[in-house]
């Protein structure tokens, strides 16, 4: 077979543009959580393209050079709009936190390259989300090595960030009602 096992069994090895029912809600859960129940004052944004023309993030093979569109992602202090400009289509601050949702068709490896390229660009901290499985890893920045820990709703009932300080229920994430 090869290509990395046919991309680990017919897998998307890059962006899925189809998305899926509990990707999207999903996507929905965790926007509204981070917007109306963090402690924090969090700026919060979906499919955000971020401006990456300026960094070379070539060796984590992403076919990404110019942006990356995390499915979720916060900010500590929000971007400002420049004087003159009503929107901006690509924001070059970093967020302080990005979460990739995995679609149905979607490799892993591809989602934890792009979480490594997060960091090299500045970000805090990361969120790789899987949707079927109810499984959330929390990426803090590494150094050497990625670090991070595993959340999963039949075993532990809240997902916690400790680089940002949030905390939330993992039912709350994954409820479909």
């Amino acid at each position: 077979m090869s290509d990395r096992e046919e991309i680990e069994n017919n897998a998307i090895d890059g962006e899925d543009e189809m998305g899926s029912l509990n990707h999207s809600m999903v996507q929905t859960n965790l926007a509204a959580l981070l917007k109306l129940k963090c402690d924090k004052k969090l700026a919060v944004m979906t499919e955000l393209s971020l401006d990456i023309s300026q960094h070379d993030i070539s060796k984590y093979e992403l076919e990404a050079s110019t942006e990356l569109k995390p499915d979720v992602c916060a900010y500590l202090k929000r971007p400002i709009i420049p004087e003159g400009k009503n929107d901006l289509i690509k924001v070059s601050q970093m967020p302080d936190l990005v979460i990739e949702i995995l679609s149905p068709r979607q490799s892993i490896d591809y989602l934890v390259r792009k979480t490594k390229a997060y960091f090299e660009l500045g970000v805090k901290t990361g969120w790789l989300v899987n949707p079927d499985q109810k499984i959330i890893t929390v990426y803090s920045q590494p150094s050497p090595h990625l670090r991070y820990k595993t959340f999963a709703l039949d075993t532990i009932p809240e997902v916690i960030d400790e680089i940002l300080g949030i905390r939330f229920l993992m039912r709350e994430i994954f409820e479909e009602e």
